[in-house]
């Protein structure tokens, strides 16, 4: 045993409980205002439902075969099946396999995070940035009893390989927009992903 090593009083689940306990306490001063809320929003669910309604074009060529077309033009984060955002809390037999995830306002139709992990079912256990982007967002909606519907959704054909698997969350970051991801923040002026 390491000698800093300290003993929790806490249970795992006092210990979860306390790890967003910050975005329960803070005070109603920071809630954004609706008008800047539902602008936002609809900003960017225009857009993604432009990318979703319109094909991208391609280049052709004149010999070419036909082929597959890309990951980043088939994969609908909309259509996925839609997991409760706090699913890590659960308990699985094993840690599930590589996989993209996309963060979902189902209410909205708004794509808000998109991302990549070798272990699904293990992605967001311990401190993950976007759950405190998440609450933030839910914290702004329930501020003005506006509704809002959070889930993920988990793409799961991704490669085993890191490098590809970030190059595909990289083209679907770039692809959908979301504002979540860091990529896109000074984009759509992302309101909920200061620091705590």
């Amino acid at each position: 045993m390491p000698s800093d090593y300290q003993p929790s009083l806490l249970s795992d689940a006092d210990q979860r409980a306390a790890d967003v306990s910050w975005a329960y306490n803070r005070s109603s001063a920071s809630a954004l205002p609706i008008s800047e809320l539902t602008t936002w929003k609809q900003r960017v669910a225009q857009y993604q439902h432009q990318v979703r309604s319109t094909p991208q074009a391609q280049q052709g060529a004149l010999f070419a075969m036909a082929s597959d077309p890309a990951p980043v033009e088939t994969i609908d984060p909309f259509t996925l099946t839609p997991q409760n955002a706090a699913f890590w809390r659960g308990q699985f037999d094993e840690a599930g396999g590589p996989a993209l995830y996309f963060v979902v306002d189902y209410d909205a139709a708004v794509l808000l995070y998109v991302g990549e992990t070798i272990k699904a079912n293990q992605r967001w256990k311990g401190v993950h940035d976007c759950k405190r982007y998440i609450l933030s967002y839910i914290e702004a909606h329930r501020s003005h009893q506006l509704p809002v519907a959070v889930n993920i959704g988990f793409w799961p054909h991704a490669a085993a390989d890191r490098q590809a698997r970030q190059r595909l969350e990289l083209a679907l970051i770039r692809h959908w927009r979301s504002p979540f991801n860091k990529e896109n923040w000074t984009l759509w002026n992302t309101p909920f992903v200061q620091a705590k």
